[in-house]
């Protein structure tokens, strides 16, 4: 596992020398180098001009996500346990899945106004199906003879569902948990993209407009770390989760 984590770290080298090189042989406008890109970002920091920006998308993401998610896993429970429902909801739900929502951006922006609300709408829709899928397909898959064994000790079907059925497939519920907190960070930065004048999708817009290259690509390494830090704590928390489970 060292092994591993040092070599991840040697091709992250590798990666800031090319790029390196290839921006000392090209305009900043262009590619802008990454020691100018760092140095941008840190100004920004200690300055606090990315604090407004990275407050509103933060909650952007946190209040999508909630919802999205929430709704997501009640939606595969209802989903996976009737199948009368599956087969009513599931062609619209993949129906309203195969439509960009970047296009329905502008849609949701004018039933919902250029405030938070329409980006937290667009990303919870965008999280809403990860975990619906995988929540479907974790009550759907429980193990038929585990189920066998609940009926004959006497479970009715709700408890076989709280008790064994959602427990057995919190591995595929979180690993869609996973996913979906990755796209929440899309979800809010396209979001912004459309309209708004806070967030770090309006920050990148804004950069486009005043060709400022150095400060869209610190945009975008800001982005990057939320999402990866968002997806490494569910992934510490599932780890410790599972890891006490196995252990009691």
């Amino acid at each position: 596992m060292k092994n591993v984590s040092i070599y991840s770290g040697l091709l992250f080298i590798l990666i800031l020398l090319i790029w390196e090189g290839l921006a000392s042989l090209m305009s900043e406008l262009i590619l802008p180098a990454p020691s100018v890109v760092f140095t941008t970002l840190i100004e920004g920091l200690k300055s606090g001009y990315y604090t407004p920006h990275l407050i509103r998308t933060g909650l952007e993401i946190s209040i999508g996500l909630f919802l999205g998610s929430l709704l997501g896993m009640l939606t595969g429970i209802l989903m996976g346990e009737v199948e009368f429902i599956r087969k009513l909801l599931f062609p619209y739900v993949i129906a309203s899945q195969a439509v960009p929502k970047l296009a329905l951006a502008p849609l949701f922006i004018l039933w919902f106004g250029f405030g938070m609300t329409s980006k937290v709408v667009i990303t919870a829709l965008i999280c809403f199906f990860p975990l619906m899928e995988n929540t479907v397909t974790a009550i759907q898959y429980t193990d038929r003879q585990k189920i066998e064994l609940f009926r004959v000790l006497g479970a009715n079907r709700w408890q076989t569902l709280f008790k064994l059925k959602i427990p057995a497939g919190l591995p595929s519920i979180i690993a869609g948990f996973r996913v979906a907190a990755v796209l929440a960070v899309v979800g809010a930065v396209v979001g912004e993209f459309i309209g708004g004048s806070e967030g770090l999708g309006a920050l990148i817009i804004a950069s486009q407009s005043m060709m400022d290259t150095p400060l869209m690509f610190s945009v975008l390494i800001l982005v990057t770390i939320i999402g990866t830090l968002l997806y490494q704590i569910i992934y510490f928390i599932e780890q410790n989760l599972f890891h006490y489970k196995n252990r009691s």
